[in-house]
């Protein structure tokens, strides 16, 4: 049976569950842009805006502690950080471009090594995915396969009501556990009409087309073009969704100190520098070539999947205006003309 959650039972959920102690991470605002932050009190709660940055950072923070050594007497101790230690966590108000990429990160955190700190805190969250009833231009979830209302990795999933409310469906046992937990929160849906969703205006992408192209067109001068503007700042790596990379560094001196991950981005113009001062990807053109590869080929050829969601928050946020859509809606039309493949190979 379709079950609904009134507006301000959902507020008082979120009261519940920081009583009982559960970190509860969804919409906030914080000065003047809304965030994914933990909230305090359901009045917290900002449904109405995407927040600036992704969802990412409850699994994956900018920087984390992996362990600490200490040096006394000659004698050297290391302590690991105890991943148990991870608190129980509720995601609320996540957007399907943000609730989806938790799982499509998944792959690369379990590959050759299993990194228990994305995948304890995956472990112990409960994603609460909320449907979109406005879309902007630089949205594009449609275009890469996902849409408005989809519910890939939510674990409960809102869709607005007319006259006010959600309706709510469980596609996973997390979710049926979290509404069985407060059934006195939750009523019939009856008859309530979703709210109209947003599409946004763009056209759906033939992904495997732009990874044909990709695959043979690794020198072409479209990436030059795109150089051009790019100014390796690193905004859209960090403010994705779906983008995964990072540095290790032991800080601290000689007696005492932590081994950190801290986020970093392929567009740093370090970022591949090699001890002996080589680096293969020495000017901006590579590495947005290396980005958009990575996105449309690489991981789908190690992991069967594409690595972003739509959420054109690195269009919104570039501070030269570089338009992913736009670079791949190219690409898409290229390979539809079935240009011959250029040359060289990474």
């Amino acid at each position: 049976m379709s079950k609904m959650i009134t507006e301000q039972n959902l507020r008082l959920l979120i009261d519940t569950l920081v009583k009982e102690g559960a970190r509860v991470v969804g919409p906030r605002q914080a000065g003047a842009m809304t965030l994914y932050e933990p909230l305090t009190k359901g009045d917290d709660l900002v449904l109405d805006q995407l927040p600036r940055r992704s969802a990412k950072e409850a699994f994956f923070p900018v920087c984390e502690t992996i362990l600490s050594f200490e040096r006394k007497e000659g004698k050297t101790t290391v302590q690991d950080v105890d991943v148990c230690t991870v608190p129980e966590t509720v995601l609320i108000g996540a957007r399907p471009c943000d609730a989806a990429a938790p799982g499509i990160l998944d792959a690369v955190f379990s590959w050759d090594y299993k990194d228990e700190f994305f995948l304890e805190r995956r472990r112990r969250t409960t994603i609460i995915g909320l449907a979109c009833t406005k879309a902007d231009d630089a949205c594009f979830c449609t275009a890469v396969g996902l849409s408005p209302a989809e519910m890939k990795g939510a674990d409960l999933f809102l869709t607005p009501l007319e006259g006010g409310g959600y309706a709510c469906e469980a596609p996973t046992e997390k979710g049926e556990r979290l509404m069985a937990r407060h059934p006195q929160l939750f009523d019939d849906a009856g008859n309530a009409k979703p709210l109209p969703l947003a599409e946004p205006a763009v056209e759906k992408l033939d992904l495997q087309k732009i990874k044909a192209w990709l695959d043979g067109n690794f020198e072409s001068p479209l990436w030059y073009g795109i150089a051009d503007r790019c100014a390796g700042c690193g905004a859209c790596a960090f403010l994705c969704p779906a983008c995964h990379c990072f540095d290790i560094n032991d800080e601290g001196t000689a007696d005492k100190g932590e081994r950190r991950k801290h986020w970093d981005a392929c567009g740093f113009g370090k970022f591949t520098n090699h001890a002996s001062g080589h680096n293969p990807r020495d000017i901006q053109n590579k590495r947005y070539r290396n980005r958009i590869m990575h996105k449309f080929k690489y991981y789908d050829d190690k992991f069967g999947q594409t690595l972003c969601t739509g959420c054109g928050r690195c269009i919104r946020h570039c501070p030269v205006g570089i338009d992913i859509y736009a670079v791949i809606e190219e690409i898409n039309k290229m390979g539809a003309r079935d240009q011959g493949p250029g040359t060289g190979k990474d």
